[in-house]
C-alpha cells in the first residue's frame, strides 16, 4: 500500500482497487502464544479432513498427535475460527433476531446449467502469525469461483463486497448460503433482492446442503494454504489470487468430465 499523504488515492480507495477490506488494513491481530498457534493449526487441519468432527472428536485426534487440549478449549477455538461440525442436529440455532430466515430450496432441485444456483461460504485461513477469513461465491453447476474476498474480522462488509463483485455482470436464479449473520443481514440479502434473486438457506450444521463449497475449501486448504506460509494478509491475497486462477482456468474436475470450471461455466 502507498502512504495516503504521498499519493492522490486514499487508503479506502487503494483497498478498493486491490480488493482488500479496509478494516484489514488497520486491524492488527492480537498475538497468540506459539502453543495456541500450533493448536489452532492442528484444529484447522483435522476439521478440513473430517468436517463432521465436533470438539470432542477433534480433542481426541489432537491427543493422538501429542497435543493435549480439553473439549472446552477446542470448542472455544473452533468458535473463534468459525468452524462447526456439519452433521444433522435435533435443534438448529436461530439466525440474528433482526434477520429474516429463508427456507432451503435446493432439495430435489435438478441443477443442470450455469447461473441457476450460486452459493457462498466463509472459511478460516491461517498465516504465520494470526489468521484471516476467506469468503467465496461459487456457481454450483460449474464449480466456477465468481468472486472472493479476505478479511481479518468476520464482519458483513467483505461478504457484501464479494457479492457485489459477482453480481456486476450476471445474477443467479437462486442463491444458497448457511444461516450465518453475514449472509442473513439486510444489506447482503438486499443486494440479492434488488437483482430478483431467490434466496435459499440451509439449516445450521446440515451436512451436504452446501457440499460443493465444502469441497472447494478442502481443495484450497490442501492444494494451497497448507503448502505455504503466508506472512501477512496481502501475501495471502496474492497467493490465493494465483490459486483461484489455477482452480478456475487450469484445474480439471472429474465431476465435470475432466473439464475446468471456466470451460463449463462459459458453455
Amino acid at each position: 500500500m502507498i502512504e495516503p499523504e504521498l499519493e492522490q488515492f486514499s487508503v479506502a480507495k487503494q483497498c478498493e482497487i486491490v480488493g482488500l477490506n479496509e478494516s484489514s488494513y488497520y486491524y492488527e491481530t492480537a498475538p497468540k502464544s506459539p502453543r495456541v498457534e500450533v493448536l489452532m493449526r492442528n484444529i484447522d487441519e483435522i476439521y478440513t479432513k473430517w468436517p463432521f468432527y465436533g470438539s470432542r472428536k477433534i480433542s481426541f485426534e489432537l491427543a493422538v498427535r501429542g497435543i493435549h487440549a480439553d473439549r472446552r478449549t477446542v470448542a472455544k477455538h473452533m468458535r473463534e475460527m468459525g468452524l462447526e461440525a456439519i452433521y444433522c442436529k435435533p435443534k438448529t440455532s436461530t439466525p440474528h433476531p433482526e434477520h429474516q430466515k429463508y427456507p432451503y430450496l435446493l432439495r430435489g432441485l435438478i441443477i443442470d446449467r450455469p447461473n441457476q444456483v450460486w452459493c457462498a461460504d466463509i472459511t478460516y485461513i491461517r498465516m504465520q502469525r494470526g489468521w484471516t477469513y476467506l469468503v467465496a461465491i461459487m456457481d454450483w453447476f460449474s464449480r466456477y469461483v465468481l468472486s472472493w474476498k479476505l478479511s481479518i474480522t468476520m464482519d458483513t462488509e467483505f461478504c457484501e463486497n464479494a457479492l457485489s463483485s459477482a453480481l456486476k455482470d450476471k445474477a443467479p436464479e437462486v442463491f444458497n448460503t448457511d444461516q450465518g449473520s453475514q449472509f442473513t443481514s439486510q444489506a447482503f440479502t438486499g443486494l440479492l433482492k434488488n437483482k430478483g434473486v431467490t434466496i435459499s438457506m440451509d439449516g445450521k450444521g446440515r451436512a451436504f446442503d452446501n457440499i460443493f463449497v465444502e469441497r472447494l475449501w478442502r481443495s484450497v486448504k490442501y492444494e494451497e494454504v497448507y503448502l505455504n506460509e503466508y506472512s501477512n494478509v496481502q501475501d495471502a491475497r496474492n497467493r490465493l489470487d494465483r490459486y483461484f486462477r489455477f482452480y478456475n482456468e487450469a484445474r480439471i474436475h472429474q465431476g465435470l468430465g475432466y473439464r475446468t470450471p471456466r470451460e463449463v461455466y462459459a458453455a
